[in-house]
């Protein structure tokens, strides 16, 4: 007996009551890509490594990951502004590449305002001030001095112009009062490296990539520049209890996508985000390397974050100085 023929319009009546993935294939039905605006090495490269395997194993797809460093994390961040907006490149955002680079940077290769869609918190941590050995100093006073008597001025690193290191650096000399020159890396790896090895004398950062150096004495660690101690070193005091409590910095980490990217990709994204950072061993690395962690509980919410913390910022940028042209 012959199947009767369904008029086309019976025929977009019954597709219309079909479930979603009967008409089209669920996300991700492909590799996604995480891109990292920084050298290997650092914080950014530990924290967006850890949250990539993490969501590869709830997405069920593959997350690779692309090192671009550059221009503060601009270069890496115009990457994921200019991708196609569909959910399959992601961007390792945090407070240098998204709110510090935009207050210091005059020109920018896209419109800060519209080239992401937030997706969520990862966590923050305070960053920590460090000195080469050779510097006589122990504690933010004693540094102080040092400076003021230094001839030639003292150096400290940033991981980037434009960079949290880089403003968290210009805010220790004007809240200290002395001169200090600041010299630029591509990554806070790179920036390390020079400090142990002695060219640099001072670096303020976030504490991941420190930690090491700092157990094993090829730095001397003065003071966390948080609101309270970190449980990963518990003995070093805080900027506020070594008698200046102007100095607050702290590094956050978040995930974001492009600009235009549909609600419910992002929506899977932020539930596999959240997932990634609940599992115990993942929040357990996080945390050992000194991050508080810390989820959004709304890709919404993240957005207010951020603006917050652009608001929290912009004064401090204003009265260090840093720009660039």
């Amino acid at each position: 007996m012959p199947i009767p023929r369904l008029p086309r319009r019976k025929l977009l009546l019954l597709a219309a009551t079909l479930p979603a993935p009967a008409l089209a294939q669920a996300f991700p039905d492909r590799p996604l890509r995480l891109v990292i605006p920084w050298p290997p090495g650092g914080t950014n490269d530990i924290v967006g490594r850890l949250i990539a395997d993490g969501m590869a194993t709830r997405l069920g797809q593959p997350v690779v990951i692309e090192n671009r460093g550059g221009a503060g994390g601009a270069l890496g961040a115009e990457v994921v502004a200019k991708a196609a907006p569909d959910g399959y490149t992601l961007l390792l955002g945090g407070s240098g590449s998204l709110t510090i680079n935009q207050l210091v940077r005059r020109r920018i290769p896209y419109d800060p305002a519209t080239a992401f869609a937030p997706i969520g918190m990862i966590g923050s941590g305070a960053n920590v001030i460090v000195v080469h050995p050779s510097v006589r100093a122990t504690t933010l006073r004693e540094l102080q001095a040092a400076a003021r008597a230094a001839d030639p001025p003292l150096n400290y690193a940033s991981p980037g112009v434009g960079s949290t290191g880089h403003a968290a650096g210009a805010l220790v000399t004007q809240v200290l009062g002395v001169e200090m020159e600041h010299v630029p890396y591509r990554g806070t790896g790179p920036a390390m490296n020079d400090v142990v090895a002695g060219r640099i004398q001072v670096f303020t950062n976030a504490l991941a990539p420190m930690q090491p150096q700092i157990q094993a004495g090829t730095v001397r660690a003065l003071a966390i520049a948080g609101p309270r101690r970190n449980a990963a070193m518990p003995d070093l005091p805080t900027t506020a209890e070594a008698g200046f409590p102007e100095i607050q910095a702290a590094t956050w980490f978040a995930l974001l996508a492009t600009g235009g990217t549909p609600p419910d990709r992002i929506a899977r994204l932020h539930a596999a985000l959240n997932a990634t950072v609940a599992d115990t061993d993942i929040r357990r690395k996080l945390e050992e390397g000194g991050l508080d962690v810390e989820t959004s509980e709304s890709p919404a919410a993240f957005a207010r974050f951020v603006q917050q913390d652009h608001e929290r910022w912009a004064p401090v940028v204003r009265r260090a100085g840093v720009s660039v042209e």
